[in-house]
């Protein structure tokens, strides 16, 4: 999260850079590694390199609409890169089907760290990826943005453009759907 000095500054960046296009960068600098990493987590990281780019250049377009009454540019940041995402929306299921085929990526440093990761995390990876993928869009967009990249319920409303408490009511029907796809079969057989 941005510290207050340094969301102050977003705004300002942005309000300078309609004058001075460059200074636009300095908000590129200061972002673009958290929208790679919420995309890459989304649609993995070569498609992410792409729609970073093209998330800021879409910003840098509009950057004469930005409201600088919200001096953190990250939820509006957000909120770009999730349209972009929804655009790969059918693509982006396919996505988590293959992720869970294939279990999970092999990028630790030793082979024992390797086993023992890959153990663990291909019970759940599958069954994951399918709660994941079975969430409505507006569910899984709320659900990753909360637990991914650690947004507020009022960061992920600026970004989403919807009330806050839809943001409560779209996160408690999506944690309910991954909680009974990934509760053990025999629990939900005893529940239900």
């Amino acid at each position: 999260m941005s510290s207050p000095g340094e969301a102050g500054a977003d705004a300002e960046i942005i309000a300078a850079s309609l004058r001075h296009p460059e200074r636009f960068a300095a908000l590129f600098d200061r972002h673009a590694a958290h929208i790679h990493r919420y995309l890459a987590r989304r649609l993995g990281g070569q498609v992410a390199d792409d729609l970073t780019g093209e998330t800021f250049l879409i910003a840098f377009r509009g950057r004469e609409r930005y409201d600088p009454a919200f001096p953190s540019a990250r939820p509006w940041l957000y909120g770009i890169a999730t349209n972009l995402v929804g655009q790969r929306r059918r693509a982006e299921g396919r996505e988590y089907r293959l992720r869970a085929a294939l279990g999970p990526p092999a990028d630790q440093d030793s082979h024992a760290e390797r086993v023992a990761e890959r153990v663990s995390a291909q019970a759940l990876t599958g069954r994951l990826a399918a709660a994941l993928a079975g969430l409505g869009q507006g569910d899984r967009d709320v659900l990753l943005l909360i637990a991914w990249e650690g947004l507020a319920y009022d960061e992920v409303a600026a970004a989403l453009g919807i009330p806050v408490g839809t943001v409560r009511s779209r996160l408690n029907r999506a944690r309910k759907k991954v909680r009974a796809e990934l509760a053990p079969a025999e629990e939900v057989s005893n529940h239900g």
